[in-house]
């Protein structure tokens, strides 16, 4: 199944996008919002995508192929932003996408461990040249730093029970083995969503350093955004959404101090204004044609 982009329509337009622009995917991914900004870019204008997951790259770099010399893909993390931008003649840029989401093509692929509804080896990493997997995290961390884990990144009430469990039945080396573990515990089952949702998604954060990374990134960003270029960012759960806020909103702020400082005295500069003052999500009838866009959040910022 091919990998459907999440707000396509609504993210294209609210980037801005013009003909003889430059725009950076940082999450090409299969190409999708990239063939979209293409689309209208074109004439003149470029797209720079990059993206971690070498496969989801390839998958890129064929959808891509027929335009040729306006793009350019780059293997890497996208915590190297301003480098690689730089490095590639991408300064400054019209518009940033950042699109935070696992694709498809990760979560279908049965030998990385992204999903629980396929047994695979518990990998989870985007990029094969990284050495920490999933299965490293739950066989070598000490029982309070495992639950803290699943309580940090999966925000997982159940996160001591879980650990302990985990722990008990060590090794624990494939998708089975992790859910098996998870379900075996006493009231596991009975809530809205799988039992072992909240527990997949902490340990690809901290595998992949994902919140790390965005925070790296963005603040990148603002130093390579043209004035009036845009930066967009589509989120899925509640962290990375409340880091992306947090972001936005002190960057379009002309002072920083706390409320109990009578006279400024940080001096900071707004780099940025809100142009979602609000999140924008998708609309019921793309959520019926696309159930794994329900979670998703856009926000958009203008460079000043």
């Amino acid at each position: 199944m091919p990998h459907t982009p999440v707000l396509l329509h609504t993210t294209v337009e609210l980037l801005n996008v013009r003909p003889g622009g430059r725009y950076a995917d940082a999450t090409v991914g299969t190409g999708g919002h990239a063939e979209a900004i293409l689309r209208i870019c074109l004439p003149g204008g470029l797209l720079l995508g990059i993206d971690a997951d070498p496969k989801a790259l390839e998958v890129a770099r064929q959808r891509l192929a027929p335009h040729g010399d306006a793009v350019t893909l780059v293997n890497d993390n996208f915590r190297h932003l301003e480098t690689i931008c730089r490095t590639n003649g991408f300064y400054p840029v019209d518009g940033i996408l950042f699109d935070l989401g696992l694709s498809s093509l990760q979560l279908e692929d049965r030998d990385r461990g992204f999903s629980f509804m396929f047994d695979a080896p518990l990998d989870m990493r985007f990029s094969p040249t990284q050495k920490t997997t999933a299965a490293t995290i739950l066989n070598s961390y000490a029982e309070k730093d495992l639950a803290a884990l699943l309580w940090d990144y999966g925000e997982e009430r159940h996160s001591r029970l879980i650990a302990r469990r985990i722990v008990s039945m060590r090794p624990v080396t494939s998708t089975r083995q992790l859910v098996e573990a998870i379900e075996s515990i006493p009231g596991m089952t009975s809530g809205r969503i799988h039992p072992a949702t909240r527990t997949f998604q902490a340990l690809r954060i901290a595998v992949n350093r994902e919140l790390d990374n965005l925070a790296e990134a963005l603040q990148q960003t603002v130093r390579i955004l043209a004035v009036g270029g845009r930066l967009a960012v589509i989120s899925y759960h509640s962290l990375e959404d409340r880091l992306v806020k947090r972001f936005m909103q002190q960057e379009s702020k002309a002072c920083l101090c706390p409320p109990q400082v009578l006279s400024c005295t940080c001096h900071h500069i707004p780099t940025l204004r809100l142009i979602t003052r609000k999140p924008i999500t998708p609309p019921e009838d793309e959520i019926r044609r696309n159930p794994r866009s329900r979670s998703a959040k856009l926000r958009v910022a203008e460079r000043i």
